[in-house]
C-alpha cells in the first residue's frame, strides 16, 4: 500500500498550500483566513521519487472546545495513521506555545517529523530557525509553499524519512492472488452485497446502513480456475456528511485499496435517483491512480422505464469522462447482472496489461497524423515522430516529436481516442506522455569554408556597388 504523509500545524501556516503544490491540484482551499480548514483532505502525491497519500489537517491551536476539539481529535489521528508527520510553522509569526504542544505530543507520538519553515520569502528566517530547534524535531527545511520553493526538498526528506518497516506492515497480503478487484463506492450502495454475491457466501458484513464496512477486506478466491483477490472497502461520503473519526480514516484504507486493485468496480446506487458528485469525485481517483474501471449500478430491478431513462441520461451527463468503461446493470441483492462482471474484469485487466511493439505503435501515430495534422505553431508544423510503449496497468504511450509540449490539449484527446479505438481497449485509462528530442544544432553557428568565404565577400562587395 501507499505510505500516508500527513500536514499539520497551526492554522494558516500554508498546510493546504503545500497539499495542493504536493498533489499538483486546487483540491484544498486556500485563502488567508485562519480555520478554513476543517476536515480531511485526501490527495495522491505527485511530487518525490514514489508515490505516496498526502492528508491536510485542520489547525491546531491547543485548547480546543467543541467543534475545534472534535477536529483536533481528527488530526491525531491522522497523526497515528501517518508514516510520516511534515510539522509546519510560520516564518513570520515565529514559534510561540502552541507550536511547542504541538512538538511535545509529536515526539511522544513516536513518528518520524519533518519541520517545514513556511513563508521564509521577504522575510529573515534566521532567528525563527535557531528557535525552531529547540522544538526538538530536527532541522527546520525552509520553504515558500505558494510560490513552490524549497517543496521538492521537503518531500525527498519526507519520503528517506519512512521506515522500511513501515513499508512491509502496508504491503499486500501475502495470499493477495490473481486480479486483484476493488469494490468501491458511496456507504449504503450495496459495496459489501456485491462481494458477498461474487463469492458466493456471507463473508462480509452487509446491513442497511452507512458505514457499516470501515477497513479494507482482502480477500483470495478462485473462480472457473482463475485467482482472484477481491477487497471490499468502505463507502466515502462528501466530507461534510462525515462525522465519526473511524470512518475519516477509512477513506485513506480505500484510496489506498484503489492503488493496490488491478480494476476498480464502481459502484452506483440507481434507486438514489440521481448520480452524485461524489460517484464523480471517485471515478476521478480511480482514473488518476491510472487503475482499470467497471462501472456497476446497482438496484437497477424495481425501477420503471421512465426511471431507468432517466439514471443513463444521468451517467452520460455527470460521468461522461468514464465513457471507456464498461456499464453493467445490476441487482446484487437478487444476484441479477453479477455474474457479467467477472467477463468485464477480465476485459478491463487484458487491455490494462496490454504489450504492442513499438514499430506497431509507431504505424498506428502515422495512420493517426495522416488522418488529422498536428496545428501549425509560429507557423511550423508540430512534427510527431515515433512511439513507444512506456509502462503497463494503465498503458502508457510515449511519442516523441518536436514542439511537443505545444501540442495542444484537443489533439492529445484525438490521440488518446484513437489509440483507444484501434487497440479497443476496453475499461482502462491511456496515459500519453510526450517527448521532444533536443536540436544537435542548436546554439552551434555554421562554419564557413574558405570557399563560402571569398563568395559572401563578393556578394558584399556586389551589393555595396
Amino acid at each position: 500500500m501507499l505510505p500516508v504523509i500527513a500536514l499539520i500545524g497551526r492554522p494558516n501556516v500554508g498546510k493546504s498550500t503545500l497539499f495542493n503544490q504536493l498533489t499538483r491540484t486546487r483540491d484544498a482551499l486556500v485563502a488567508d483566513y485562519p480555520g478554513l480548514t476543517r476536515d480531511r483532505q485526501y490527495g495522491n502525491g505527485k511530487l518525490g521519487g514514489r508515490p505516496y497519500l498526502v492528508v491536510d489537517t485542520g489547525g491546531l491551536v491547543g485548547g480546543e472546545q467543541g467543534l475545534d476539539s472534535l477536529m483536533a481529535s481528527q488530526v491525531w489521528q491522522a497523526v497515528e495513521e501517518a508514516d510520516a508527520v511534515v510539522f509546519m510553522l510560520d516564518a513570520r509569526d515565529g514559534i510561540n506555545l502552541s507550536d511547542e504542544q504541538i512538538a511535545a505530543r509529536l515526539r511522544r507520538s513516536g513518528k518520524p517529523a519533518i519541520l517545514a519553515l513556511n513563508k521564509v520569502d521577504g522575510v529573515d528566517a534566521a532567528p525563527v530557525t535557531a528557535d525552531a530547534f529547540s522544538l526538538g524535531l530536527g532541522e527546520p527545511l525552509p520553504l515558500a509553499a505558494a510560490h513552490g520553493r524549497g517543496v521538492g526538498n521537503l518531500i525527498d526528506r519526507a519520503l528517506t524519512a519512512l521506515p522500511e518497516q513501515g513499508f512491509i506492515a502496508q504491503a499486500l497480503p501475502a495470499d493477495a492472488k490473481g486480479i486483484r478487484i476493488a469494490v468501491v463506492g458511496r456507504p449504503n450502495v450495496g459495496k459489501s452485497t456485491l462481494t458477498n454475491r461474487m463469492l458466493g457466501e456471507e463473508r462480509v458484513l452487509a446491513f442497511d446502513q452507512p458505514g457499516t464496512t470501515r477497513d479494507s477486506i482482502y480477500i483470495p478466491f478462485e473462480r472457473d480456475g482463475h485467482d482472484y483477490t477481491l477487497i471490499d472497502t468502505a463507502g466515502v461520503r462528501r466530507r461534510s456528511k462525515v462525522n465519526e473519526v473511524v470512518e475519516k480514516f477509512s477513506v485513506i484504507k480505500t484510496l489506498q485499496a484503489i492503488n493496490d486493485a488491478n480494476v476498480a468496480i464502481l459502484v452506483v446506487d440507481a434507486h438514489g435517483g440521481e448520480v452524485a458528485e461524489q460517484d464523480a469525485s471517485l471515478a476521478g481517483h480511480v482514473i488518476e491512480s491510472g487503475t482499470a474501471l467497471v462501472l456497476a449500478i446497482n438496484k437497477w430491478d424495481g425501477l420503471a422505464d421512465d426511471q431507468r431513462q432517466w439514471f443513463r441520461d444521468q451517467l452520460d451527463r455527470r460521468l461522461p469522462f468514464l465513457e471507456f468503461a464498461e456499464r453493467y446493470f445490476i441487482s446484487a441483492l437478487h444476484g441479477s447482472g453479477v455474474g457479467d462482471l467477472f467477463a468485464a474484469v477480465e476485459d478491463a485487466y487484458r487491455a490494462a496489461v496490454i504489450k504492442v511493439s513499438t514499430p506497431e505503435l509507431t504505424r498506428l501515430l502515422e495512420q493517426a497524423v495522416r488522418q488529422h495534422q498536428p496545428p501549425l505553431v509560429q507557423g511550423r508544423r508540430i512534427k510527431l515522430r515515433y512511439a513507444h510503449q512506456g509502462g503497463q496497468n494503465p498503458p502508457v504511450i510515449v511519442i516523441h516529436g518536436n514542439q511537443t509540449a505545444r501540442l495542444p490539449q484537443t489533439y492529445k484527446r484525438y490521440l488518446n481516442n484513437y489509440f483507444r479505438k484501434v487497440l479497443k481497449l476496453v475499461g482502462t485509462p491511456i496515459r500519453l506522455e510526450f517527448k521532444t528530442g533536443d536540436n544537435p544544432y542548436e546554439g552551434k553557428r555554421n562554419k564557413l569554408t574558405p570557399r563560402q568565404q571569398r563568395r559572401r565577400k563578393r556578394m558584399i562587395r556586389h551589393v555595396k556597388k
